[in-house]
């Protein structure tokens, strides 16, 4: 009768292996904390925390895109705080202008502060935000977009609003045209009127000497009223601002919990329960001590060892 051990042999030392492997991928998911490592040990889990990978680097875009849009709000709704300002200045000199004991040397330096309060409202009108683009830009310029001509000051750009390209449309800029071109005008309902040609003509005719007191009267009752149409529009469009930085706060809130949930979606699907993994890393290793035990007894085993 022929006794072989050979499959014996075989049969354990394929148990220790497959004993050894389970302990080996049971000590590699406590290393790394992470209960699928590859698409091979959970496809199902593997597809779902891929997706929310793939959430949350759309949201990280989104995020990046709404804070650019919230710098460039917030400082064009400053500056229109700052050009209120400079309008409300420039109100003042022109109200004491009216006073009847002012000489034209007087009204001609009060024209020439207010010529300096239009220099600074060019200047915020030309403000650029820190990317380099201009905040009252509209959707494109290749240089200032307010710029003085021959005319006065033009919009060197295209009216309208630039915005970002990811997830909901954000603005990046202001309609400058709209802004400092376009307040209507009181004496001429539904026609335009410039800030600037406000400031312009004002600040001439104080500085135009030998006028009458009708004719300074006849400057400052229109250039207030011109100056408060051209504040009002200004006054519009820092609300309209302010209400796009209230939506720009609403949209980072919801792309925040998007990516919140994504994180979660991604961590149930493949993150490692500790006490779990532990027990079953305890329970493997006792396995496999066990295998190499049964492994040592029938390596002993030989017909020669009955033989002798």
């Amino acid at each position: 009768m022929r006794i072989a051990t050979a499959h014996t042999f075989d049969a354990s030392l394929a148990q220790l292996q497959r004993r050894q492997k389970a302990l080996g991928e049971a000590q590699e998911q406590l290393t790394s904390g992470k209960r699928v490592l590859r698409a091979s040990d959970d496809p199902a889990a593997a597809a779902a925390a891929e997706r929310a990978l793939s959430t949350l680097s759309r949201s990280d875009a989104q995020q990046r895109a709404l804070d650019a849009s919230r710098a460039a709000t917030q400082l064009a709704e400053s500056s229109l705080g700052e050009a209120g300002a400079l309008l409300q200045q420039a109100r003042e000199l022109l109200v004491g202008a009216g006073n009847g004991s002012y000489n034209d040397a007087d009204r001609s330096s009060l024209g020439q502060v207010i010529a300096g309060l239009r220099g600074d409202l060019l200047a915020l009108a030309n403000r650029r935000d820190s990317d380099g683009r201009y905040i009252f830009g509209g959707q494109g310029s290749d240089g200032p977009p307010l710029q003085d001509g021959p005319g006065g000051v033009g919009f060197n750009g295209t009216p309208g609003q630039a915005t970002t390209a990811a997830g909901a449309a954000a603005p990046l800029s202001v309609d400058g045209r709209a802004v400092w071109l376009r307040a209507d005008d009181p004496a001429l309902p539904g026609q335009a009127l410039s800030v600037f040609d406000v400031m312009d003509r004002v600040a001439s005719e104080l500085m135009t000497p030998g006028r009458s007191q009708a004719e300074v009267a006849a400057t400052v009752s229109r250039g207030l009223a011109e100056i408060d149409a051209s504040s009002a529009n200004l006054s519009t469009w820092r609300t309209r601002t302010g209400e796009t930085l209230n939506r720009l706060d609403a949209l980072s809130d919801q792309v925040s919990q998007e990516a919140l949930d994504a994180r979660e979606a991604r961590s149930a699907a493949e993150d490692l329960d500790m006490v779990q993994a532990i027990s079953d890393f305890q329970s493997r290793q006792s396995g496999y001590d066990a295998a190499l035990k049964t492994y040592s007894i029938v390596q002993r085993m030989s017909l020669f060892d009955y033989l002798r």
